[in-house]
């Protein structure tokens, strides 16, 4: 059949589509965090030497969930724009940022690899500014969604750039949770 789908099918797509999308990034983003042990309850991080600007720890995890929640918006606008030119590559280029965005929490909280994680932290920013771009051209309000995410990655990677320049060695402050002992 060829027939094009009425505009409430679209939107009962997209509505499936985003509870699917905000679900399941919400649930491997929390779990992320949970599983390297994330936050102020960390002895590690507890004991580094944190800029003045630095948030309680509740802020961000309220934050991570309303910006998980519109990574999942966006990705689901952008899977439904079916036919888009660069649909693939863009869809592409948000699951590549978003694995790396899964791996910054267990390589600074349970590895501890403070300067690694900038680092890591700069490619995820580059890579999502080149998502933003590409699903602007696709949709506009995908990359509207994005637009809090980018804002929170500039101020993750100020945050982690004076941490890592507060703690040169900052790696051995206390044994890293991902460790061998022989």
């Amino acid at each position: 059949m060829n027939e094009i789908a009425s505009k409430s099918q679209l939107r009962m797509s997209f509505i499936r589509w985003a509870l699917f999308c905000v679900s399941f990034i919400l649930l491997l983003g929390i779990g992320s965090g949970i599983l390297s042990n994330s936050g102020y309850g960390n002895r590690w991080f507890a004991a580094l030497a944190k800029p003045a600007i630095m948030p309680p720890g509740w802020i961000f995890g309220g934050a991570w969930t309303i910006l998980y929640i519109l990574l999942g918006l966006s990705l689901a606008v952008v899977i439904g724009a079916r036919g888009a030119p660069g649909r693939g590559i863009a869809i592409t280029l948000f699951i590549v940022q978003l694995i790396l965005n899964f791996a910054w929490s267990p390589l600074f909280f349970a590895a501890h690899e403070v300067t690694l994680a900038l680092y890591l932290l700069l490619v995820i920013l580059l890579l999502s500014v080149l998502t933003t771009v590409l699903f602007a051209r696709i949709r506009i309000l995908a990359a509207l969604f994005l637009l809090p995410y980018l804002a929170w990655l500039c101020f993750a990677s100020y945050l982690s750039y004076e941490i890592d320049t507060f703690n040169p060695n900052g790696e051995t402050l206390v044994a890293p949770g991902i460790s061998t002992q022989i």
